[in-house]
């Protein structure tokens, strides 16, 4: 592929010869031919090039003169230097090329300006929220479901997108356990929640429109509308959850985590839900609800979805399985309301957001056959333990410096720093120390008025709590 590389003009004031030599030498240079690279024969090049053996021979004995080749008789040449150690000059003018500013889409440049995703994703350290304990996960019981449909699907005819048995056992799943009203038709099954998110901004907003959002909230939101061009505003808290703030005119979109609202954990009274619900008009305005860990509660039954509520198809309905069973599944799903299926199936085809057919399939057998609730079941247990055991912790190493807000059911919780706003110079403290946590004043839009620590507890057993909350205590 080498002379795909290279571009000889015969025109050009400069020999043949030189243009070669000057070309071979740049490859070398910037790296495109390294170290202990074989060329081509002379005779092989000379024929891919179109020009005479010789001219390919001589350019070669230069090279190998300025130290770039080894050549001998009869054998191949041979790159003997590393780029960039003789081609000072070349690889200047290349740095300069890519240190020129990129100019992006008005998309890619507002979620440049976004927080999100956390900018330290890896390895997985405590505290980390959002996350679940992958370790705890049936992966044999997994790997069966998994292996039995890479058998079946040589047998599979090629089907929908969004796989029959996977819907319809979701559709049971959520009316059972969520209270979500809804059809397998109305189910769409993509790579994650924000995958759903960026669908319906794709769909639904226009460059101006107004969308409301919570504040503090949940970042990927935030980012996935002001991408489309929206308007986003952050709406206060209350001890309800999203307040609604007067004077302000009806959005084209309200997104909301009413059940644990992200990130305090919060429950929205089922007045505060009936309210936006009035707020919110068929084919004018339109509430997406993400439901991110509703599958734990510990303190009291769960509460069903507002989705549940609505009678005229007006709310999304959005949840994860990354939560529940573990991240690298990589599957969400979408509850649409009616009007708008046709039009976010052929979205979700242009986009290209399309789940595995394969893990879908292995996940609508993990679900019949009862394995999923049995996990869930299990898991409860232990997050419930957990989080009690973090908040007991904190109370008793930190209570001076943190006011701890327990959540009645989620993944992490919220402890506000009690004296001054240094929140982010604290997890940077912290992550440092090997403490993963997130500021509460990075989650919020405009001038923060939270400012504390965000905290998970699901992914870490006790023991690792416990050592996490000692790192801490030194630090504070």
């Amino acid at each position: 592929m080498i002379s795909a590389l290279i571009d000889l003009r015969r025109a050009d004031d400069d020999g043949l010869v030189a243009q070669l030599t000057s070309q071979l030498r740049g490859l070398i240079a910037t790296g495109r031919l390294g170290k202990g690279r074989a060329l081509p024969s002379s005779r092989r090049l000379a024929s891919d090039l179109g020009v005479s053996r010789n001219t390919v021979t001589y350019a070669f004995e230069q090279l190998a003169a300025e130290g770039y080749l080894e050549a001998s008789h009869g054998r191949r040449a041979v790159v003997t230097v590393d780029g960039g150690a003789h081609g000072e000059g070349v690889g200047a003018v290349v740095s300069g090329v890519r240190s020129a500013k990129p100019r992006l889409s008005p998309w890619a440049s507002k979620l440049k300006q976004t927080d999100w995703p956390m900018s330290y994703q890896a390895p997985l350290k405590p505290l980390r929220p959002g996350h679940g304990d992958f370790r705890e996960f049936p992966s044999e019981v997994w790997a069966r479901c998994l292996r039995r449909s890479a058998v079946r699907a040589a047998k599979r005819e090629l089907g929908p997108v969004n796989r029959t048995r996977l819907r319809e056992a979701l559709a049971h799943y959520l009316a059972t356990s969520r209270g979500v009203h809804a059809t397998a038709d109305q189910i769409m099954i993509l790579p994650s929640a924000q995958a759903a998110l960026t669908l319906i901004a794709a769909s639904l907003i226009a460059p101006g429109d107004d969308v409301w959002v919570e504040n503090p909230g949940y970042p990927g939101a935030t980012a996935a509308f002001l991408a489309s061009g929206a308007r986003v505003t952050g709406m206060r808290l209350d001890e309800q959850g999203m307040q609604r703030m007067p004077g302000i005119a009806t959005p084209k979109l309200i997104f909301m985590t009413p059940s644990h609202q992200h990130p305090t954990g919060r429950l929205m009274s089922l007045a505060r839900r009936t309210e936006f619900l009035r707020l919110s008009r068929p084919g004018k305005t339109w509430i997406v609800e993400d439901d991110y860990d509703g599958e734990f509660h510990y303190d009291s039954r769960p509460v069903p979805a507002l989705q549940g509520l609505d009678a005229h198809g007006r709310v999304f309905y959005v949840g994860t399985f990354s939560k529940a069973m573990t991240s690298d599944i990589r599957l969400g799903y979408l509850v649409v309301p009616p009007a708008l299926v046709g039009t976010l199936e052929i979205a979700q085809r242009h986009i290209g957001l399309i789940a595995s057919s394969h893990i879908q399939e292995a996940l609508a057998e993990f679900i019949a056959d009862g394995h999923f609730l049995a996990h869930l079941r299990r898991v409860r247990r232990l997050y419930h333990a957990r989080r009690d055991h973090l908040v007991e912790g904190l109370e008793r190493h930190l209570g001076g410096a943190l006011s701890v807000e327990v959540p009645s059911g989620g993944i992490q919780l919220v402890a506000r720093l009690k004296r001054g706003r240094a929140d982010q110079a604290a997890v940077k403290l912290l992550v440092e120390a090997g403490v993963e946590t997130r500021a509460l004043s990075s989650l919020s839009l405009g001038r923060p008025r939270d400012h504390g620590l965000l905290l998970g507890f699901a992914a870490w057993r006790e023991n690792e709590i416990s050592a996490a909350l000692r790192t801490m205590a030194a630090c504070f």
